[in-house]
């Protein structure tokens, strides 16, 4: 169970590129604890500092794994995590945007505080077939993850957040 100081990173992946942003960010964080979306309780996100969400854009809309946990932990969190840190990566194969938005408005309903830019990876998968392969992510978006997950566990780390 993650700790009052720790970075907890919540992610959904059906292809593969969802999970290796949220991989690479771990990594980053080095002591940030990583959870599938469909196993986080209310308890995780109370137990935490801060958040990264790291899911994918299906259908213009926030994948329903992502959405089931948002819906599933939103009231026995309602009022308990206000001011906490929160950072989000989505990968779509070429928007996000709704997605993102979908993220922040549960972040704004939890009182959370956006502490990053969001981060949108775009894989460019249009045809049927491209969206339900497995997804490669470009090393400099890995990076860019890693760095994300890192800067957010140096920064509860410092009292920043």
């Amino acid at each position: 169970m993650a700790d009052a100081s720790q970075l907890l990173i919540i992610w959904h992946s059906r292809t593969g590129g969802s999970e290796a942003l949220a991989r690479a960010a771990a990594e980053g964080a080095r002591a940030a604890e990583r959870i599938a979306a469909a196993d986080v309780t209310p308890e995780h996100l109370l137990a935490a500092a801060g958040y990264l969400f790291v899911g994918p854009e299906n259908l213009a809309a926030l994948s329903g794994a992502m959405k089931e946990m948002f819906d599933r932990c939103y009231y026995p969190c309602l009022g308990r995590l206000e001011g906490r840190p929160y950072a989000t990566i989505v990968c779509a194969g070429s928007d996000g945007e709704n997605a993102q938005r979908q993220l922040d408005r549960i972040a704004t309903g939890w009182r959370l505080r956006r502490v990053a830019d969001p981060v949108i990876v775009h894989t460019a998968a249009q045809t049927p077939e491209a969206i339900m392969a497995p997804k490669t992510i470009a090393a400099a978006r890995i990076a860019e993850a890693r760095d994300l997950g890192a800067a957010l566990a140096e920064g509860l780390a410092a009292g920043i957040f």
